[in-house]
């Protein structure tokens, strides 16, 4: 198992972790940004950290199964497909159509499958919940939800267990509410909820 200063190095060696003025896919601010992309461009590095998470999950669960791995689009596709792949479970993705989660590409859940949800970070929960209201209109049920990084400082509201490699307490602002370190400064979205096509 990797020790959290591992987990760390793996992402400042990737050049992961971002200091400015950010808007997060929740529409919160905040002075940091975990770009998991730049950890996952790396096929011996994602491996290693979601072989990690993975144990960590089974730990967790102990002998629950898991039929199914679905993670949102853009940001959870590489570690849901690398989870999928740890544990010898087909992986899926849902994408936003009409700025809602649905399943495409000819995906199917089984009834009453049992799913892993799979993100890269989780901030509000809110891409999470969303993806369970996709997951559950198939006849999914989420057992769980697997992630990188939990940065929701325990106020996500998921009702199920949450596993995380790394929990990190970074602070996120309301727009309206901005440290004086941020206001007045140029805030950029780098995640893809707000991609236009």
């Amino acid at each position: 198992m990797l020790t959290e200063q591992e987990i760390m190095a793996e992402f400042k060696e990737a050049e992961a972790i971002l200091s400015g003025h950010f808007i997060l896919s929740s529409g919160l601010h905040s002075d940091t940004y975990l770009q998991c992309a730049r950890v996952l461009m790396n096929p011996k590095r994602a491996e290693k950290l979601c072989a990690a998470l993975a144990e960590k999950l089974k730990n967790t669960l102990g002998g629950s199964p898991i039929d199914l791995v679905v993670a949102p689009a853009m940001g959870g596709v590489i570690v849901g497909y690398e989870m999928g792949r740890q544990l010898g479970v087909e992986t899926i993705f849902c994408e936003r159509e009409a700025g809602e989660f649905t399943l495409r590409r000819g995906f199917t859940i089984p009834e009453g499958a049992n799913i892993l949800l799979v993100e890269d970070v989780v901030t509000t929960g809110k891409s999470s919940l969303e993806t369970v209201e996709c997951i559950n209109r198939h006849g999914g049920k989420v057992v769980a939800e697997a992630s990188l990084i939990d940065r929701s400082n325990g106020k996500h509201g998921l009702p199920f267990p949450l596993v995380s490699l790394l929990t990190l307490d970074v602070k996120s602002y309301p727009a309206d509410h901005l440290p004086e370190h941020l206001a007045g400064t140029q805030a950029v979205k780098p995640g893809s909820r707000f991609l236009v096509k």
